[in-house]
């Protein structure tokens, strides 16, 4: 991928809405996975915009739904903010739009409270999504959201609340939120950042949300001159960890080494430390843009809330991205970790140069599982010119260990020139996959995705 032309190869859009029933399966699909797999990504309209980027295409939705031992159906569908919605010939949705701010959010797709949610940040809505992934129009939460929203809220497992970090270009605070399980804020707190740091990402625990405050801020001088993208290392600012209690509003910070985090593995509590994994990149939009000599590896930091010290470790130096783990462990302690491999981080987050040709190998073809506490890991190989993305762990209906259950993923086939849904077993990783849904499109290599089950 380059910078200047982010979408080819893999990421090269889709230009058609899709519809399609009783998917082709190879495998059994097993009956307990009743709902839908969505995974959201950028999908731009034009590709003729001279200010494309990778993080400002208008979202596109993929989804498959299962039930009953089968895959009912596949759908993609963009994202209707207005400006989408005009596009295509179709009237704008109703719903609040906050301060003039509207994009058609293209990072992640949830579901919380009996809503399916189309999510991305800096100050920018929700969008709410029907069932089957048309537009009902932005979402406020029944008006108790008084600003933009997150790319990556973490699901509490035991109380049910959303907790969010947002940020935005112009804000000298960054908002910790809470949601309740029925779609209600029910808490804010505002933290002072007049330097305007770009959080994308936090961490949660029992006691705590943990915030990197680390040296990519929001630049207000690319802002005014009309910049694509306004995020700037500013690497002599330093970086540091805060520890802000659930119910707190002080937040005590810890001092670390300066580098860059997209996406937190988990967090946990161990007597006095807090225990933080991440995918770590010692820099990152260096020069207003990305940089693609900066390797991603998961790395752990371990805070001592006595002396104050935190500790850094390398847990696995092979490039690898979209960390996951069982949703049932997130905040607590997890023994088993989720990630794609990716093989030449620079077709990502590369160089300005134009990369026309692209080798197979260029893209995501393997993901791995790490046994932290055997401090082993596996790596699944999908094939040359397989690529694929985020695994999401399901777990099965009576699970009887943190791994048993499901990853799926979409994979390219390159054979047919179309995706699948593959379903894995997470305890039989490296074994042949429990089923393969064949979808009848591509879906481009995107972002973040969830499995919705069904409701009990």
């Amino acid at each position: 991928m380059s910078t200047r032309r982010p979408y080819q190869g893999a990421f090269t859009p889709v230009d058609q809405e899709v519809t399609a029933f009783d998917l082709p399966v190879t495998g059994r699909i097993p009956a307990e996975l009743r709902g839908r797999y969505l995974r959201n990504g950028p999908n731009p309209l034009r590709l003729d915009d001279p200010r494309a980027h990778l993080f400002l295409g208008e979202g596109m939705v993929h989804g498959v739904r299962l039930r009953d031992g089968r895959a009912e159906w596949y759908r993609n569908r963009w994202v209707r903010s207005a400006a989408v919605a005009r596009s295509l010939g179709e009237k704008p949705r109703r719903g609040t739009r906050f301060a003039g701010a509207e994009f058609a959010p293209n990072t992640h797709v949830i579901g919380h409270a009996g809503r399916t949610l189309a999510l991305v940040e800096n100050g920018f809505r929700p969008y709410e999504l029907t069932e089957e992934l048309e537009t009902v129009g932005p979402c406020d939460f029944r008006g108790t959201l008084q600003a933009g929203y997150v790319a990556h809220p973490k699901l509490d497992p035991h109380t049910g609340e959303l907790h969010a970090v947002s940020y935005a270009t112009r804000w000298e605070f960054v908002q910790y939120s809470v949601i309740s399980p029925t779609g209600m804020v029910t808490r804010t707190v505002n933290i002072p950042a007049p330097h305007r740091p770009v959080m994308h990402d936090f961490a949660l625990t029992a006691s705590y949300v943990v915030l990197y405050d680390l040296p990519v801020v929001n630049s207000l001088v690319a802002a005014a001159a009309g910049a694509p993208m306004v995020y700037d290392w500013q690497e002599n600012r330093g970086a540091r960890l805060g520890l802000l209690p659930r119910n707190g509003t002080e937040v005590r910070w810890f001092d670390i080494s300066p580098c860059w985090v997209f996406h937190t593995l988990n967090a946990y509590e161990d007597g006095d430390r807090v225990v933080v994994d991440v995918i770590r990149y010692p820099r990152m939009f260096t020069g207003l843009r990305l940089d693609g000599n900066s390797t991603p590896t998961m790395d752990r930091w371990v805070i001592d809330t006595v002396s104050g010290r935190v500790t850094e470790t390398r847990l696995d130096d092979r490039a690898q991205e979209f960390p996951g783990v069982n949703p049932a462990v997130v905040s607590g302690p997890h023994r088993y970790g989720y990630a794609a491999v990716v093989p030449d981080m620079h077709t990502y987050f590369g160089p300005d140069d134009d990369l026309d040709d692209l080798p197979d190998q260029a893209y995501s073809d393997a993901l791995i599982k790490h046994d932290f506490s055997a401090g082993s890991s596996s790596v699944r190989p999908l094939g040359r010119g397989h690529y694929t993305g985020e695994p999401v762990f399901v777990a099965t209906a009576s699970p009887a260990a943190e791994d048993d259950g499901y990853l799926l993923a979409y994979v390219h086939d390159p054979d047919r020139g179309a995706s699948d849904l593959v379903i894995l077993s997470a305890q039989d990783f490296t074994g042949e996959p429990v089923a393969t849904v064949h979808l009848p499109a591509r879906v481009p290599l995107g972002l973040h995705g969830s499995w919705i089950a069904d409701p009990a």
